[in-house]
């Protein structure tokens, strides 16, 4: 396999950055992620509430997980569900008559950007992530044999060099952001170190630039961007052995997963359905076929 497809073939693994996983052992009343989601205690009379809150601004797709070491109940707990930001919601109820129902209870939880009814906008004709007048070859496209697939089935990998201007493919509120590191490698676990601008759509989509060089992010949480708007400067970190930039639209699902969704680009040579590997597309400014 040659070098490029060895680097291909584990891409879909760096979007998993986007998806936060803590495990709460024996310790039920930690909040499992101090910026995000927190699982917290209502004691009333007898009985005991567990609530899974969001803590941040943006709404998220959560499941927790919750597991007793007694014989309060014999199987796991599975709740999940969406959380606008603010806001909460019960997880389970249990007698509590000597104050210790919470002792022995162990809790994970996973979420992800998004709400899980969300429903993405077929019809929007996205720019291409990077600037009117260039042109870059797409290494893998939607369902590549390489690792575009499942998850990742509707990812798009453009060829560039580190410090090629990134512009935002759809306008939306900046969610995260993630530009501290420097390090790009191949070894399993390599997708911690990726650098990345995720943009929450008005649909509840999220468009997602990864790799991103370090200091490379030209937004900040929170700021509201337009469709071509430069953003960042891509890379080579995380999981990856070539400088590049990975992009995608990601719709949240059931229990916290996350999936790829279709995009239509809109380019100098009209709409493109399908990105297709080796293919270079000519992007431009207007959102409007025939400008």
């Amino acid at each position: 396999m040659s070098y490029t497809g060895k680097l291909l073939t584990k891409l879909n693994q760096i979007t998993a950055a986007a998806v936060i996983m803590l495990l709460c052992q024996n310790f039920a009343w930690a909040k499992c992620d101090d910026d995000w989601l927190a699982v917290d205690k209502n004691r009333d009379g007898d009985m005991l509430a567990l609530y899974a809150r969001n803590v941040g601004d943006f709404p998220i797709t959560y499941s927790v997980r919750i597991k007793s070491e007694s014989n309060r109940f014999s199987r796991p707990r599975r709740a999940s569900g969406t959380l606008e930001s603010q806001q909460s919601a019960r997880l389970i109820t249990l007698p509590d008559q000597d104050g210790n129902a919470g002792d022995n209870i162990s809790i994970s939880c996973t979420w992800t950007l998004g709400s899980r009814d969300a429903s993405h906008d077929d019809d929007y004709l996205y720019l291409m992530p990077y600037a009117s007048g260039k042109s870059y070859r797409v290494i893998q496209g939607f369902n590549s044999r390489f690792s575009h697939r499942g998850v990742e089935q509707y990812a798009v990998d453009f060829r560039m060099e580190i410090g090629t201007p990134i512009h935002a493919a759809r306008g939306g509120v900046v969610a995260r952001v993630e530009e501290s590191n420097d390090k790009g490698c191949w070894q399993d676990g390599c997708g911690k170190y990726a650098n990345f601008i995720v943009v929450m759509h008005d649909d509840g989509t999220t468009g997602e630039y990864y790799h991103l060089q370090q200091n490379g992010a030209l937004v900040e949480v929170g700021e509201r961007v337009g469709a071509g708007q430069k953003i960042g400067l891509s890379g080579n970190t995380g999981h990856t052995a070539l400088p590049h930039l990975h992009f995608a639209v990601y719709k949240a699902t059931r229990r916290a997963r996350f999936q790829s969704v279709p995009v239509n680009f809109i380019t100098a040579d009209g709409v493109i359905f399908r990105p297709r590997s080796g293919h270079r597309y000519l992007a431009v400014s207007s959102q409007r076929v025939g400008d």
